[in-house]
């Protein structure tokens, strides 16, 4: 394994859904952040480690850009300004559409004020002609002067050296910031809350599952190397609490099921896991309980 001798800090940004955490696990090699068809799938800024020959690549991972409307809402859109600063480029991921929406132009202005060099990103060039990339192209160019335009397929993996050949460019010598084998700067027990947050994501309708939070209330290991795991989901009205559960338990013995999977994956280990479902009204709107729940910030 090659010494790492440079260090590059990159932050992903776009609007919700485009495929930012998606392409943060591609780089990373594993699952680090977790994915669903849904907006504003991401709350936290999550740190990826990716190691590259002599260089270290610290991607930063933010939630989408987008008109929040509950004090929740408010913590994201903050994560993602304050981490378009203090980085060593950015990554604006955008859709292969010609035309620069609102999310795009206000990352665009914030990139701009910081002076940072940015490169773009075109993801999903899998779903369209390859013809029709020349008018987004056109379109970005004469937004900003990016440093480089990089059409990708972070789903397929495709054109994902070439985006990590332009990154390194903005490395810095320094010394390795995480240790071998380390992949995210995520504690065990929020990757696991984030596994079950997504199979909520992935398995409920409409805004149920934007009104969750997840809480690991006991991470403990036996002596045979079983992880016991109890977590809470908390909800926002009792009615979506009889969602979750679902009739004879069906929906959250379904959620709890693929959470435990993808846990033993991440955790190498078997996972006897244990849920429940408690009622926490407008948890979103009260910066006590985001607070509770991890989410924290500054007023």
């Amino acid at each position: 394994m090659s010494e790492i001798k440079k260090t590059a800090m990159v932050a992903i940004v776009g609007r919700p859904n485009v495929g930012k955490s998606t392409l943060t696990n591609a780089l990373v090699g594993e699952k680090i952040a977790i994915v669903s068809s849904k907006p504003q799938t991401t709350r936290n800024r999550i740190y990826g480690v990716v190691n590259r020959g002599e260089t270290q690549f610290v991607l930063l991972d933010t939630p989408g850009l987008h008109k929040a409307r509950t004090r929740l809402g408010d913590y994201m859109v903050k994560v993602v300004r304050q981490s378009v600063a203090d980085v060593d480029a950015v990554c604006l991921l955008v859709e292969p559409i010609p035309h620069v929406g609102a999310p795009e132009q206000a990352l665009i202005d914030r990139i701009r004020e910081e002076k940072l060099p940015a490169v773009l990103v075109i993801n999903k060039i899998d779903t369209v002609e390859k013809e029709n990339l020349l008018a987004v192209i056109a379109a970005y160019s004469a937004a900003y002067d990016f440093d480089a335009i990089i059409p990708i397929s972070a789903e397929r993996r495709d054109g994902l050296d070439i985006l990590l050949d332009q990154l390194e460019s903005y490395a810095a010598e320094g010394p390795q910031l995480f240790p071998d084998g380390m992949t995210t700067d995520q504690p065990e027990r929020q990757v696991v809350a984030e596994i079950v947050r997504e199979k909520l994501l992935r398995n409920l309708d409409k805004e149920i599952p934007h009104g969750t939070a997840v809480e690991v209330t006991k991470f403990s290991e036996r002596d045979s190397g079983v992880i016991d795991l109890d977590v809470t989901i908390y909800c926002e009205k009792a009615s979506h609490k009889g969602i979750i559960i679902g009739k004879n338990g069906a929906m959250l013995k379904k959620i709890s099921t693929h959470a435990r999977e993808d846990i033993e994956r991440f955790m190498g280990a078997k996972v006897y896991l244990q849920t429940w479902v408690k009622v926490k009204e407008n948890w979103r709107d009260n910066v006590n309980y985001v607070r509770s729940f991890g989410y924290r910030y500054d007023d």
